[in-house]
């Protein structure tokens, strides 16, 4: 039987495991699948300006996804009912034969997604275990590569217009007539995380990818933080990890229980939880300007 209690090493809490959605608030509308044009790639098109209107900020900020009442796919196992039907299920952004993505029911950052993999010999196993296979991890590298630029371009539609480095971008932009060639501005994708939790509090596997602000409302606990500012978060490309890795020991390492330690500046705030998150929006809005 499926332990859906909240655990000390969780990453998450049990509204999370439960996911209870905020109520009032419907799943976002799907994004196109970026193979084709759609409101980010039409929007960053170095040819010409955007013929399709984007997601509305609000729309991306405000809504919760929600999952399907399928007795299945409860708990733990949540994130099951996104492989098995993403037709059907607010909040999906693509979904191809062999990955879903989706909206984090619970955003760590002003962006934040998921990315699923479908493959059934693969999708309930430990990412250590699962990863272990080129294909696979080959597979989900370039699936990665291609959303972290998909996220990269929703930053900049967010917040281009703030970013210091982004003004002559948009200078041309706006030119009449436009140059041939756009200035490359601001490299958002720096501004990406593409990382796998080294211990997992759901059982679907899947990759988070988000900005590295940390800055969001359903931030509120301190392994909120730190699974996503310390080596618990592993990076894709560290992939396959050596068996004498020591991220293979979470639990051991504690990283959860770490001081709060600030993404952008390295201050350290110790265990004073409120005082990192007013120190978080300042940075976030000094980030946005860069």
């Amino acid at each position: 039987m499926e332990d859906s209690r909240e655990h000390p090493d969780d990453a998450i809490t049990q509204e999370e495991i439960n996911a209870s959605p905020l109520p009032g608030h419907a799943g976002p509308k799907p994004l196109a699948d970026p193979k084709k044009r759609n409101a980010f790639t039409e929007l960053m098109s170095s040819s010409q300006k955007p013929k399709v209107k984007p997601t509305p900020q609000a729309e991306i900020q405000q809504s919760v996804p929600t999952r399907p009442p399928n007795s299945s796919f409860t708990g733990r196992n949540g994130l099951g009912a996104y492989i098995a039907s993403p037709s059907t299920i607010p909040g999906v952004i693509y979904q191809s034969k062999e990955f879903v993505v989706i909206y984090d029911c619970f955003p760590k950052s002003s962006v934040h997604v998921l990315l699923l993999p479908r493959d059934t010999s693969k999708t309930l196993l430990h990412p250590f275990e699962a990863l272990e296979d080129p294909h696979f991890l080959e597979s989900v590298k370039a699936e990665t590569k291609k959303l972290k630029a998909l996220v990269a371009s929703e930053l900049r539609r967010k917040y281009g217009k703030y970013s210091v480095a982004e003004q002559v971008r948009i200078q041309a932009m706006e030119a009449d007539p436009p140059p041939e060639t756009l200035p490359p501005g601001r490299d958002w994708e720096k501004d990406v995380l593409v990382g796998i939790h080294a211990g997992p509090s759901m059982n679907h596997l899947h990759i988070h990818v988000l900005s590295v602000d940390r800055f969001s409302e359903r931030l509120k606990h301190r392994k909120h933080y730190n699974s996503f500012s310390t080596p618990f978060l592993i990076d894709v490309e560290d992939f396959p990890l050596s068996e004498d890795d020591v991220r293979r020991d979470p639990g051991g390492q504690r990283y959860l229980n770490r001081d709060f330690i600030c993404w952008r500046c390295d201050r350290n705030f110790g265990n004073k939880f409120s005082e990192l998150k007013a120190h978080l929006a300042e940075e976030f809005e000094q980030w946005k300007q860069e």
